[in-house]
């Protein structure tokens, strides 16, 4: 019986103990709990005034944002009608995405906007694809480069970029101006979607220019590309100024020489017979003109036309 009672004795103490740290542990929290409420308290009339200075503050955002959306609202897109020509069609894809960036127009708000823009043939095929794509259960275009890749199945070939490529590597300059022949270089360099190095691009300038320009260009120095076309621009004012000087030059001595009566056209040749004789009868009229005074004083000697001249000498003077 002691023993069972020193047990339970025990027990009882060990309860005790469980017994006072829970109410240790409970008078610290409600103490915690008591403490972050005045703290709270304290702090709650500096939080409001926090929160109504932040209300009263301007958005600095607040106004781009609402030009954004105003400008999104305002655009305006290119009319496109579904031209074959494909200069045209990838004008008109340049124009778009260049207002696109421009205001900043979403992504879910292209395809709307750009379907809005197609008139006539561009319209029909729209409405078909839609349909199309509605009967086969496919997922609608929602994504401004999905109709764009759709847009170039439809209106450029598969071989254009090859034939592209082709035109690019035999483009010369010929009879047009460099200006006409670097803006036409680029504008190839950009459908085909070329980046090369600027070394490669300046050999290719110079492989096609005129000789006359590449023989003097070549020996000048230059840093870039744009540097070697202005150059280039140069060299041909000044052969092109030469060549308009000689050629008034030519005009004016021209015009002096026809002044002093003199043409430029040859004379024609005459037939060398004729001036023989025409030179013959000259000297004939002379040495006539010189015997005229002695056959005055002389008496006339007639001649019967078969007497020889030996006769006509030996016969007697008849006024003797």
């Amino acid at each position: 019986m002691k023993i069972n009672s020193d047990v339970q004795f025990a027990i009882m103490a060990e309860e005790l103990k469980t017994l006072k740290k829970k109410e240790h542990k409970s008078k610290s929290k409600t103490s915690s709990s008591k403490r972050y409420q005045s703290d709270s308290e304290d702090e709650k009339p500096e939080r409001d005034s926090m929160i109504a200075a932040k209300h009263c503050q301007p958005d600095p955002y607040h106004h781009h944002r609402k030009e954004r959306k105003s400008k999104e609202v305002t655009v305006e897109l290119p009319h496109f009608h579904g031209s074959n020509d494909i200069d045209t069609f990838l004008d008109w894809e340049m124009k778009v995405e260049q207002l696109f960036e421009c205001y900043h127009v979403s992504e879910e708000r292209k395809v709307p906007l750009v379907t809005l823009s197609f008139q006539g043939h561009a319209l029909h095929w729209w409405i078909a694809l839609v349909r199309d794509k509605s009967l086969h259960h496919e997922p609608a275009i929602a994504y401004w480069n999905d109709l764009k890749s759709a847009l170039r199945r439809r209106h450029i070939p598969s071989c254009y970029h090859r034939e592209l490529m082709d035109k690019l590597h035999r483009l010369n300059q010929k009879n047009i101006s460099i200006e006409e022949y670097r803006q036409k270089m680029e504008l190839y360099m950009i459908r085909v979607e070329i980046r090369e190095d600027e070394i490669v691009t300046v050999a290719k300038f110079l492989s096609g220019l005129s000789l006359e320009i590449r023989d003097r260009v070549e020996l000048l120095p230059y840093r870039d590309f744009h540097e070697l076309v202005q150059i280039c621009i140069k060299v041909e004012q000044v052969l092109r100024q030469g060549t308009s000087r000689s050629s008034y030059s030519n005009s004016y001595s021209k015009t002096n020489y026809e002044r002093e009566g003199k043409s430029l056209k040859e004379k024609p040749r005459e037939n060398p017979t004729k001036a023989i004789v025409l030179e013959n009868s000259k000297k004939r009229e002379k040495h006539e003109r010189k015997q005229e005074p002695l056959s005055k004083t002389e008496p006339d000697i007639e001649f019967s036309p078969k007497q020889t001249s030996c006769e006509k000498l030996s016969e007697p003077f008849s006024g003797a």
